[in-house]
């Protein structure tokens, strides 16, 4: 993955779990109380896609390949648990 995208990235992770929390458990307040957890993780998921798609397109002038698509996944599983701590 681009380098520049990764730390974007990374800093998209920590503004999903820190600056935009409130947001979220905003947005959470929607669903129903059992499904408020997996619905904060896909928010914060669909978040970081989003981010990814749109800076390779910004960046690389490109959609992303599916190597950079597996290496997004993996950077997702590297912050599975800060993720899911605050969803």
């Amino acid at each position: 993955m681009d380098e520049k995208i990764q730390k974007i990235l990374e800093e998209k992770i920590h503004e999903s779990t820190k600056g935009k929390l409130m947001d979220i458990t905003t947005l959470c307040g929607l669903a129903r109380e059992e499904d408020a957890n997996v619905f904060a993780f896909g928010i914060m998921i669909g978040r970081l896609y989003n981010s990814f798609y749109y800076q390779s397109r910004r960046i690389l002038n490109r959609s992303p390949t599916d190597e950079e698509l597996y290496e997004f996944v993996t950077l997702l599983k590297e912050h599975e648990t800060e993720l899911k701590d605050y969803s």
